[in-house]
């Protein structure tokens, strides 16, 4: 689809969100198309790694609100979720190139990819308990296990945007490269990984996450029933009628 672009060389499948006008706001069709890509990509042997990222002015948006509550997602077969275990058990490399806004889900998947450059311009946010949600994606378990406790919470809990000199001080990502250099930097690292031998990466990728995955497989199933739980609830109505409308939330004293 054209909102998720695809294309491949030198052994590089890059996935390309393609929606500017909206800041790369992810729609049911998009993460879809996103879950398609990263199954295909698991058994095609010429794909040896995945770069994926944005426009110079967006990385994404997060979540489309309007689509995403017209299409909640009500089990695991909804595309949000068949994109966080796509994404959760891709066994090749994936390489992020970020610039400019990474909220939510922009956010959250970078908790999954290998490698991770960063624009000086980006700003990364993770609004759930803004919008009365909670987190997804595992975030829960691996920024906890990445920031540490205290720093997870300041993130999680007050949802503020962060640059990208704190996602480095946090691990989030490997580097800060100036925004004209970005997507070359982010391509040519993922170049140089699709020239190594492809079964060693795979392998040596799973023995790093061998550990953390029955944790993140934990962090997942439980987000999931909480999300779908907080998606009914009165505060996510509140909160996401307020966003839409562009007004504060009144949320109840109870």
């Amino acid at each position: 689809m054209e909102q998720v672009r695809i294309e491949q060389s030198d052994g590089v499948l890059r996935i390309e969100l393609n929606r500017p006008e909206k800041k790369n706001a992810i729609t049911l069709a998009m993460y879809q198309a996103l879950a398609d890509a990263l199954g295909s990509a698991q058994s095609d042997a010429r794909g040896r790694v995945v770069l994926v990222h944005g426009q110079p002015e967006a990385f994404t948006a997060g979540n489309d609100l309007r689509d995403f509550l017209a299409n909640p997602p009500r089990d695991e077969s909804h595309p949000v979720f068949l994109f966080l275990r796509a994404l959760r058990d891709f066994d090749k490399p994936i390489v992020a190139a970020v610039s400019g806004p990474a909220v939510g889900i922009g956010t959250t998947m970078l908790l999954h990819c290998d490698l991770v450059y960063a624009a000086s311009d980006a700003r990364f946010a993770l609004p759930f308990v803004n919008l009365a949600l909670c987190p997804e994606a595992g975030s829960s378990y691996l920024l906890a296990r990445l920031a540490g406790y205290p720093r997870a919470a300041e993130l999680l809990l007050l949802g503020e945007p962060f640059s990208a000199e704190r996602a480095l001080e946090i691990g989030l990502v490997n580097a800060i490269v100036p925004p004209a250099q970005l997507l070359d930097t982010a391509a040519a690292m993922a170049r140089r990984l699709a020239q190594k031998p492809p079964d060693s990466l795979r392998v040596t990728k799973s023995l790093m996450r061998r550990a953390l995955m029955p944790g993140i497989e934990q962090a997942m199933a439980a987000e999931n029933l909480a999300f779908r739980e907080r998606l009914g609830s009165a505060e996510a109505k509140e909160a996401m009628s307020a966003f839409l409308e562009k007004r504060p939330p009144q949320f109840s004293k109870g």
